[in-house]
């Protein structure tokens, strides 16, 4: 971002800074060189003056507008911009009949659409036949993920980049560049100049918004965080508990569980909290973890969980937070066995393969003379009468093979299963009933 482009929407009152900051070429983004250098994909269409349709995926701040904008620019094409927010089809058939006029002298149109996935699935469809004939070069900006919110027809017509949030070098650069156009030093202290950076959360937007602030106050000492935090409130961390950004957070939180990752998982459930998620949708994913990835490798792992949830909904939040962040410590460091799991679903498929088989009649009670005539019960032996306390007999229907789904591994409580049914297994061996 640098001085001198009006913003999207300009008005006759006084610029701010992030407008006025706003790059003039694509060698002026910050953090986004991966798309912007002359080998890579912007930097090469912008070379050979000639622009597919794009969509611009990534989070706020980040320069999505600024690079549209620029992108008309550098290939000579009218830009014009709309919200989704705030426009419909009517306004779409507009700035296409205009386009479809500009095309019959020669000039192209960049139709940029901000928060595209704001459009309805109807919405995007009228967009189609004129992205498919060359009428307009869209352009559309969006913060969600474009497989989600997209339909699959606008999304085979254009090029998705991913625009990265941007890290502290690029938000240090931007400090610099506001403190060049102000003439002036942030009154921070670099312990809160870094502070400042870490409040923006990649966020460009967002922190020369709070530069513009503090340089406009004409303070005299420099603020520490402290005293930062004070002046500035601290922004809640990028967060939707209905797009990507929970599903992301959620599948971190439950691969650091499976890494054994105590303080990783820590973290997420944290960020998470943080973000205002419902801590009972994370008991539920706890709750879920401890007997799909834990298993039988500790069995205290089922009860633990439901205790801290139930501890959780006995004091509700702050408090009952703790109670889940122990189930989160123990199950990171809990050995990890998903063979309950897996067996689970080999005896499901096995169940949908074979039918409706009869169980061995050997097992069935028999309470009526005729049950007992047809041979239900004959021949059962009752484990706990034998030597072993195990008769090895057959409890799999006639006419289907025993099969093996669970398989134990050695790990935890799991090992110790697994030396009973290999002592099991060998005495099916050598009674002939394996």
């Amino acid at each position: 971002m640098s001085k001198g482009t009006p913003s999207l929407f300009a008005s006759a009152v006084a610029r701010p800074l992030a407008d006025r900051l706003r790059a003039q070429s694509i060698a002026e983004v910050v953090g986004q060189d991966h798309l912007m250098a002359p080998a890579a994909p912007i930097g090469r269409m912008v070379a050979a003056k000639r622009l597919a349709s794009l969509i611009l995926w990534g989070p706020p701040g980040c320069g999505k507008t600024t690079v549209a904008r620029l992108l008309a620019d550098a290939v000579g094409l009218t830009f014009e911009p709309v919200s989704a927010v705030a426009s419909g089809v009517a306004d779409l058939r507009k700035i296409f009949e205009s386009a479809a006029n500009r095309a019959a002298t020669g000039q192209g149109t960049l139709l940029f659409i901000d928060e595209i996935h704001r459009f309805n699935r109807a919405q995007q469809d009228v967009l189609l036949p004129y992205v498919e004939d060359g009428t307009v070069v869209l352009v559309g900006a969006t913060t969600e993920n474009p497989s989600f919110e997209l339909n699959g027809a606008l999304l085979s017509r254009c090029q998705v980049l991913v625009l990265n949030r941007l890290d502290d070098a690029a938000l240090e650069q931007l400090l610099t560049r506001a403190e060049a156009l102000m003439e002036g030093k942030l009154p921070l202290t670099d312990e809160a100049r870094t502070a400042l950076k870490a409040m923006a959360d990649g966020d460009g937007r967002y922190l020369l918004v709070m530069a513009e602030e503090l340089l406009a106050q004409g303070m005299n000492a420099p603020l520490d965080p402290t005293a930062l935090a004070e002046f500035v409130q601290r922004r809640r961390p990028l967060y939707d508990k209905a797009q990507e950004s929970h599903y992301n957070l959620i599948s971190a939180l439950h691969k650091s569980l499976r890494g054994s990752d105590c303080d990783a998982a820590l973290y997420w459930f944290a960020r998470m909290l943080a973000g205002g998620e419902d801590p009972r949708y994370i008991a539920r994913r706890l709750l879920r973890f401890a007997s799909e990835d834990v298993g039988l490798a500790d069995p205290q792992a089922l009860p633990l969980t439901l205790a801290a949830w139930e501890a959780y909904e006995r004091m509700g939040s702050p408090e009952g937070e703790l109670a889940l962040a122990e189930a989160v410590v123990f199950l990171a460091t809990a050995p990890k066995s998903n063979a309950t799991y897996v067996a689970f679903g080999a005896a499901r498929a096995a169940a949908k393969q074979h039918g409706s088989l009869m169980p061995p009649k050997h097992i069935l009670n028999a309470p009526t003379q005729m049950m007992k005539d047809q041979g239900y019960g004959e021949g059962y032996a009752y484990d706990p009468d034998t030597a072993e306390g195990f008769s090895g007999q057959n409890y799999f229907p006639d006419g289907m093979a025993r099969q093996n789904f669970y398989r134990p591994v050695e790990r935890g409580f799991e090992r110790d299963v697994k030396k009973r049914l290999d002592y099991w297994a060998e005495l099916r061996r050598r009674r002939g009933m394996g």
